[in-house]
């Protein structure tokens, strides 16, 4: 279209090819909906030259999200009503996304839409990613658990770059990784295949940088993952199509995600040791009372509901006061460890071996309501215990006292379970030790 300026001095240049000086795009569309005129500003905002838009319909350009909602702005154009800061969103030649913001209105005369927009795309994804780095942080402070946060980020991402994939591989040593989370479109699903083989994650690592690697005919975006000075592996992610790219400011996003989500590990991590620590010995790191009484709690209940029975050994070492004195608190403590050691090596999976302080421990059975199961398992661990200990140096052996109570033949609270087995176990300590003795049983008062 010859838009000739009406300066007849043949010096002057033409309108349009002022119109091609400007930064952004001026698009004249016909009735039908069909570029009549473009300036070249289009080729730098979509892609295509002016030459190869003139003839096409607009709307085959649009976002097929907001094609709706443009068409029916335009009606209202086109009934007079002028049009000023509507954004919507093209697709550029290579695909990938542009935000625009349109002024337009309807000149009778020319029955033309006449409109002029702006490329705004860095503007909305500066405001994106805005959005998303505070909902990235209120994700990483709220989530229950790493794959709740990777489904989370996972969603957050898709809106800013290519994330229809995303992986998160933690190291456990060098060479070997596990991967708590790997979603795609189908979901989570952990058992699909990583997206770099382990000596690839390595290499990312030692370069410290993100990295842009093929895997499976897609592209994806790896970024070490870290939590001050700890390396503990990478995050990535990928685009659901083979033509997705990343740019720059894609890796810096993603780094700053990886940052959160090893800041999260990291919390998690420590409020892991922080809770052990409260309920483990630590000495044997076996647990202590307060959880040995919460374990013991939920077997009376499970107990109750069954209709069976628990078992409590109360166990004392023999002469171990004359043996710490002898060799040292170091060496006794040695000791301890390896007696924990072998009580534990003693019985099932199910069963809870604690320590109550100095050289006393308590074993849970569950599942054993009888006086000769109990008994049987207590005479297995004495003769066990009685085999000569190697961490003093010299062998020495230590014999042990211990007390059993049964539930609920012998007590009804775990108070008074653990005071009637410890009542069994002082017996047999003061019958000589290195002995079994069952608690008494008696009628029990309603408390007991």
């Amino acid at each position: 279209m010859d838009l000739a300026c009406s300066n007849p001095d043949r010096d002057k240049p033409s309108l349009d090819r002022l119109l091609d000086l400007l930064l952004d795009a001026v698009c004249m569309v016909d009735r039908s909906g069909r570029f009549v005129y473009v300036n070249a500003a289009i080729t730098e905002i979509l892609g295509y030259t002016p030459q190869e838009l003139v003839g096409r319909p607009i709307a085959d350009f649009m976002h097929p999200d907001d094609r709706e909602r443009t068409l029916l702005s335009a009606a209202r154009v086109m009934q007079g009503e002028a049009q000023r800061h509507f954004e919507n969103r093209y697709l550029h030649r290579d695909g990938h996304t542009v935000d625009l913001m349109w002024s337009a209105r309807w000149s009778e005369d020319a029955r033309l839409r006449i409109g002029v927009a702006r490329d705004v795309t860095a503007l909305k994804r500066a405001q994106r990613v805005q959005s998303a780095l505070y909902a990235i942080s209120e994700a990483a402070h709220a989530a229950a658990d790493l794959p709740a946060l990777c489904r989370q980020l996972q969603l957050i991402l898709s809106g800013l770059l290519p994330a229809g994939r995303l992986c998160l591989a933690l190291r456990l040593d060098e060479g070997n990784y596990e991967f708590p989370y790997h979603g795609g479109p189908e979901g989570p699903a952990e058992t699909q295949t990583p997206p770099c083989t382990a000596q690839q994650l390595e290499q990312v690592l030692a370069a410290a940088v993100p990295t842009r690697m093929q895997h499976d005919g897609l592209t994806w975006l790896v970024v070490p993952l870290r939590a001050g000075t700890q390396t503990l592996g990478v995050l990535a992610v990928a685009g659901e199509s083979a033509l997705a790219t990343y740019s720059d400011a894609d890796s810096d996003l993603l780094g700053f995600v990886s940052a959160q989500v090893g800041t999260l590990i990291e919390r998690k991590q420590a409020e892991t040791r922080l809770l052990h620590m409260a309920r483990h010995d630590p000495l044997t790191d076996l647990p202590n009372r307060a959880l040995f009484e919460d374990r013991l709690q939920a077997a009376m209940a499970a107990a109750a509901s069954s209709c069976s029975g628990v078992a409590l050994l109360y166990l004392d070492l023999d002469r171990f006061k004359q043996i710490n004195d002898r060799y040292g608190h170091a060496s006794g403590d040695r000791l301890l460890c390896e007696v924990a050691e072998r009580l534990q090596s003693a019985v099932r999976g199910s069963d809870t071996v604690a320590r109550m302080g100095g050289d006393e421990f308590v074993l849970l059975l569950n599942g054993i309501g009888s006086a000769a199961g109990a008994e049987a398992v207590a005479e297995k661990l004495r003769i066990l215990l009685e085999q000569p200990l190697v961490s003093l140096g010299n062998p020495e052996s230590v014999s042990p006292s211990i007390g059993i109570a049964l539930y609920p033949e012998h007590a009804r609270s775990a108070a008074a379970l653990i005071a009637r087995a410890d009542a069994a176990m002082y017996a047999a300590k003061l019958a000589g030790g290195n002995r079994v003795v069952l608690a008494t049983s008696s009628a029990l008062p309603a408390d007991s």
